[in-house]
């Protein structure tokens, strides 16, 4: 993570952006879109530049279009990571804003949404944030993950994911990007095989050509291409909700 491709492109953070709004929910600021009487849900863990940005409410949004209640919770407590502050670099940062932490806030987030009524619920990390999604789905805390450009997840991790203590067989998807160094295509072809042993886990992995870390929501809107790629990303994550979380 302390590399700086996970830095880069940072967005312009917007607090009024998004269809939804902002309310507290298991003691977080969380951005929230659609119906909180549906009894399906989607809790969105973000990057390292937290939940103001604008294209991860934009993709909640869209969540929230295909029937489920979104949730974009400030896991960062309203310090996201500014790559300006040359004296705080993103390893600094870190010490105070550990994916350990983001369990254990995720734990409650999970429990609040389902406080107000969700049955099922799935979960989707981008970078920083799919290390905790990953936690979340060891525990059996969900009931289907993706991870898009996901950091700091290792093969342990995966190996975890599949061991099911409690039981529970999350689907996983995996989105990756061909120009990664957090998690490489070697890495995710890793993943894939550990997942491919286990024939009863429904899992796939899919790596993205010609696009960089962290292309699903720090893309240009201006950009034709970066959009369409995005959204190609966006479609695979919803598909696999739908399948998944009912």
């Amino acid at each position: 993570m302390s590399g700086p491709q996970c830095c880069e492109n940072p967005p312009t953070l917007n607090p009024a952006s998004g269809q939804g709004h902002v309310e507290e929910l298991g003691g977080l600021k969380s951005y929230v879109s659609g119906s909180s009487d549906s009894n399906l849900a989607i809790v969105l863990v973000s990057d390292v530049f937290g939940y103001e940005a604008p294209n991860l409410r934009k993709l909640a949004d869209k969540v929230a279009a295909a029937g489920f209640y979104a949730v974009v919770p400030d896991f960062l407590g309203g310090e996201p990571y500014v790559p300006e502050n040359a004296e705080r670099p993103v390893t600094e940062w870190l010490k105070d804003h550990g994916t350990d932490k983001g369990y254990e806030d995720a734990k409650r987030i999970v429990e609040a949404v389902k406080g107000k009524g969700a049955s099922a619920i799935g979960a989707a990390g981008f970078c920083w944030g799919g290390k905790v999604v990953v936690e979340l789905a060891k525990t059996g805390a969900i009931g289907a993950a993706v991870l898009l450009h996901p950091s700091l997840v290792s093969v342990d991790d995966i190996e975890g994911m599949i061991i099911f203590t409690f039981g529970v067989k999350a689907p996983i998807a995996i989105l990756g990007a061909e120009i990664d160094h957090r998690s490489p295509p070697e890495l995710l072809k890793q993943f894939e095989e550990i997942l491919a042993a286990k024939s009863e886990v429904d899992a796939r992995v899919k790596i993205f050509p010609k696009v960089s870390h962290g292309w699903t929501v720090r893309y240009d809107v201006a950009d034709e291409e970066a959009v369409k790629c995005a959204e190609e990303a966006h479609s695979d994550m919803l598909e696999w909700f739908a399948k998944f979380v009912k």
